[in-house]
C-alpha cells in the first residue's frame, strides 16, 4: 500500500460507503494498521472540509 495522505481525497473515497462512513476492514481487506491510518487519515481530511461528514450518494 502507498503512503496514505490525507490530502489525496480520491485515494480515500475508496474506503467510504456512498453515506460517507468508513468501509469495515472484512470488506476493504485492510490490516489493521492500515486501517487506522485510513481512519485516522479520513478524519483529518473531514475536519479540514476536504470529505464531507454526512453525504446523500456522495459517489
Amino acid at each position: 500500500m502507498k503512503y496514505i495522505d490525507y490530502k489525496d481525497a480520491d485515494f480515500l473515497l475508496q474506503f467510504i460507503n456512498e453515506q460517507g462512513k468508513l468501509l469495515p476492514r472484512r470488506i476493504t481487506g485492510n490490516s489493521l494498521k492500515y486501517q487506522r491510518r485510513i481512519a485516522t487519515a479520513v478524519k483529518r481530511a473531514r475536519h479540514l472540509s476536504i470529505l464531507p461528514f454526512l453525504a446523500d450518494l456522495m459517489k
